[in-house]
């Protein structure tokens, strides 16, 4: 899999093979909740963006930060009602 579309949905083995895990790996992901996915017809679907959030944290890092400052922007006016 030469790239990973955010908006696209992958199964898990093609999760393996673009992580280049092992099958159990992926199920210890999934369990512990670090890789997010969806059930569907008891076989897990992996959304594109939730790799991409694997393997590059500042991606996350960019959306907690945008997360925080929306919220204290909102804190701030919410206290003046």
């Amino acid at each position: 899999m030469p790239e990973i579309n955010p908006n696209e949905v992958y199964t898990t083995a093609e999760v393996q093979r673009a992580l280049k895990v092992s099958n159990s790996t992926i199920k210890r992901l999934l369990k512990r909740g670090i890789l997010r996915a969806n059930k569907v017809g008891g076989q897990y679907r992996v959304l594109g963006k939730e790799l991409l959030r694997l393997v590059s944290p500042q991606i996350e890092r960019k959306a907690v930060g945008a997360y925080q400052k929306l919220k204290k922007k909102i804190k701030s006016k919410v206290k003046n009602w």
